[in-house]
């Protein structure tokens, strides 16, 4: 049985018939709920399942991660969800069923502060070292601000990362990698926070790298 709680015209919540009602975040709701459909094979259901399943696959790794870099787009949804729609629309590649990530066009975080420059990485001893150059005072890059870097192995399923690293003026950071990455390609990306966290940086892809 369905409950309105705030009159005739107000919120919802329940079921009757078809319509289901509820409140999320705060946000009143109405919803239809749908057939049942056990298995919709068209070509577009197909396609978006599939894109789906490869972003999910690549930002699952990193969820804590992404509630820093998409902190600012959470606009009603969780950072997570941004997260996903944003790299959903922008950083899939392909065709069905051979879908992939384009990391060039993803951003693991995203926001207006100034963006790293050169940024780059290389490997040595079990470690992924990112350097970049130091831009403070172009745009609205600080020296304090704290770097936002992640080391992604799609054969491993795994993302190492750090949500505040060393400050933009420092110019370099190096990550220790687990013992079994040694030998695996794995994808770069740099951001920046502000000192405050109250900016974020897109991030950027510098490349993929072997972990030596």
């Amino acid at each position: 049985m369905g409950k309105i709680s705030q009159g005739v015209l107000g919120g919802f919540s329940g079921k009757v018939g078809n319509i289901v009602g509820g409140t999320w975040k705060g946000i009143d709701y109405m919803r239809i709920k749908p057939a049942n459909v056990s298995n919709p094979r068209t070509a577009g259901q197909v396609d978006q399942r599939s894109k789906f399943t490869i972003t999910l696959r690549f930002l699952q790794t990193m969820t804590d991660f992404l509630r820093v870099g998409f902190k600012l787009y959470a606009n009603k949804m969780t950072q997570f969800n941004a997260a996903m729609s944003y790299n959903l629309n922008n950083a899939i590649t392909g065709t069905y069923p051979n879908f992939s990530v384009d990391y060039a066009n993803a951003l693991v975080s995203r926001g207006g502060l100034t963006e790293a420059l050169n940024g780059a990485v290389s490997s040595s001893g079990g470690l992924v070292e990112f350097t970049w150059d130091d831009n403070s005072g172009s745009g609205s890059a600080q020296a304090t601000d704290k770097a936002l870097l992640v080391v992604y192995n799609a054969t491993k399923d795994q993302a190492i990362y750090d949500t505040a690293g060393a400050a933009r003026s420092a110019t370099s950071q190096n990550l220790a990698m687990p013992n079994d990455f040694i030998g695996d390609d794995v994808e770069a990306f740099i951001g920046f926070i502000s000192d405050d966290g109250k900016e974020v940086s897109d991030s950027i892809y510098i490349g993929s790298v072997t972990v030596a």
